[in-house]
């Protein structure tokens, strides 16, 4: 199967083939001056004529000199384009200093604005570009540029403290250690760590210095840990309800069910809808992708889950037809339905005039046991009933143990076995359950210590028994502390019931008749996030680790559940 899905990507972009270096005019390293004197290095490519184009801009971290070929874009030169490839400021062969996202909306602006001025340009500018390459596009576009027309922000990160650097609270060490130690100069640094013993580096504390016991002091790194609730150091990429009024240019945003940066891609999304008229002109598609193949296109399988060859579009022609819409007003409008999601497991495709669906019912799922849903081997169930007089489920997390997290869509019976892990399961299922949407686990719960934190993971378990996890990050988190919002942190008061609500991200799945479904509950996610040390003391400087004593709650008062978006279908 895999080798059929290569194939079929490679049919793909085969049929969007790149012309002869002959018909292009290259410039390379072009020195591109920012507001306050720093030059970008910046790659153009024209068409051979000398004629005046529309272009499309990328402004890449990862250095632009290869990424004219992975991204196919002489597909683009062919179809009238000047195409525009920038490093970012510190990166590649740009000056100044990289500073994560923060001040990429100024850099994009008057970059933006210099090609707009060149001879070669009709003055006609769309943006495109994936992960980090999609969220300096909503940047670019909060500052308003006047030549911008406008972006294809694809799978970018923006809910900051749900994403990154945090995710529910809990800082992703490990992935934000590895990323910015990648940008730590102007070419790529990942094997620079190649030989360095990384198991020695997790476990080290305090985590503050964890990036020089692995051998670099990062600056960025420390920043992050330093600012640990979303306060005004975060304010210049943090977009609010008044930064979504102001962008009012056509865009089409693509992210996938497995999309480590889904989250991000549906705040801009749902921004935009909260606060833009019901007209706006914005597109979203959501594929069973991950995080790359949201950009390159997609194949027929992720982990164990496969998919019908329908679900892979073609998307750089998609890219084509909404430029063509926008920057060459070829067509009077892009013919796209508004939203449309593909459904893992039914594997069909919706077309929607919005998304969420209006016909998306939430609905509980309940936890069930007599008090022993420790493991496979426990006791613990999921229906539809509400619980009424319930024992408690208690388990031992010592986060010098934590549970890992496995890949995406893959079998988690690995992991079920540990008694720290709870494990609540359907009956098999008579009819289809399609949902469509955000799903949360509203977890009542209690511990013994003043922090700590709670994990769910929810799974499509096979007739054959294996336990396939869905969604974008195969575990949501949530860290106590910041349970009522991350703005302020505030302790447990040990041992008393509360609330905790986890969000799963959004997932397009049909659980289908004969299958079950299974929601795993723990208090930690490694890698993924640190594990809580369970003290309470400031996140960054803590070297103490504290065993705690979790208890969770499905009775009548607590009805702990899972709320799924149960697509309704019109008869």
């Amino acid at each position: 199967m895999k080798h059929f899905a290569r194939a079929l990507c490679i049919v793909l972009l085969a049929a969007t083939a790149a012309p002869t270096v002959a018909q292009m005019r290259t410039y390379f390293d072009v020195r591109v001056p920012m507001r306050d004197g720093v030059e970008l290095s910046t790659d153009i490519w024209l068409p051979d004529s000398q004629r005046q184009y529309p272009t499309i801009l990328i402004r890449t971290p990862y250095q632009k000199a290869p990424q004219f070929r992975r991204y196919q874009l002489s597909y683009f030169i062919e179809n009238g384009y000047a195409v525009v490839l920038q490093d970012v400021r510190g990166r590649g062969h740009s000056d100044g200093e990289f500073h994560f996202y923060f001040g990429e909306g100024e850099d994009g602006y008057d970059t933006i604005e210099w090609v707009a001025q060149q001879q070669w340009s009709n003055g006609g500018v769309g943006t495109s570009g994936g992960s980090y390459l999609g969220t300096v596009q909503w940047l670019a576009a909060l500052e308003r540029p006047p030549h911008l027309r406008c972006m294809i922000p694809t799978a970018p990160s923006g809910r900051l403290f749900d994403e990154l650097p945090y995710v529910g609270g809990a800082f992703r060490v490990y992935r934000m250690l590895e990323w910015l130690n990648q940008q730590s100069a102007r070419a790529d640094q990942s094997e620079s760590v190649a030989e360095v013993d990384l198991e020695a580096v997790w476990a080290h504390r305090p985590l503050i210095t964890m990036d020089e016991f692995m051998g670099r002091r990062i600056t960025l790194f420390k920043e992050f840990l330093e600012h640990p609730t979303l306060d005004a150091y975060w304010d210049p990429i943090h977009f609010d309800a008044e930064d979504f009024k102001k962008i009012d240019i056509p865009f089409l945003t693509v992210t996938g069910w497995f999309d480590g940066q889904q989250g991000g891609t549906l705040w801009y999304w749902d921004g935009m809808n909260a606060n833009q008229s019901e007209d706006h002109d914005g597109y979203l598609i959501i594929g069973p992708w991950s995080h790359a193949q949201t950009y390159m296109g997609g194949g027929l399988e992720i982990g164990q889950m496969a998919f019908a060859p329908q679900s892979v579009l073609n998307i750089q022609e998609i890219r084509r037809q909404f430029f063509d819409y926008c920057l060459k007003k070829s067509t009077p409008h892009f013919a796209a339905p508004r939203a449309r999601a593909y459904v893992t497991g039914a594997d069909h495709w919706h077309e929607l005039e919005t998304y969420p669906p209006p016909l998306m019912q939430p609905t509980p799922l309940y936890l069930h046991s007599n008090g022993g849903a420790n493991s496979l081997d426990g006791d613990g169930a999921l229906s539809w009933t509400a619980p009424a007089a319930e024992h408690p489920d208690r388990f031992t997390f010592d986060p010098q143990n934590p549970v890992h997290i496995l890949g995406l869509a893959e079998d988690q019976r690995p992991v079920q076995w540990r008694e720290d892990v709870l494990v609540y399961t359907t009956a098999e299922l008579e009819h289809t359950v399609e949902i469509l949407g955000r799903v949360f686990v509203k977890l009542y719960a209690s511990s013994d210590a003043t922090d700590t934190d709670f994990t769910a993971k929810i799974q499509d378990v096979q007739p054959d028994g294996r336990a396939i996890s869905l969604g974008s990050r195969t575990a949501g988190v949530r860290r106590a502390r910041y349970r009522n919002g991350y703005e302020k942190t505030e302790l447990l008061t040990p041992n008393k019931p509360e609330l905790f609500d986890i969000e799963l991200f959004d997932i397009g799945h049909a659980f289908l008749p004969g299958h079950r479904i299974r929601i795993e509950i723990s208090s930690s996610a490694f890698p993924l996030v640190n594990p809580n040390q369970n003290t309470g003391n400031p996140v960054a400087t803590d070297t103490e680790w504290q065993v705690a004593e979790q208890t969770i709650y499905h009775d009548s008062a607590r009805a702990s559940h899972v709320l799924l978006p149960i697509l309704v279908h019109e008869d």
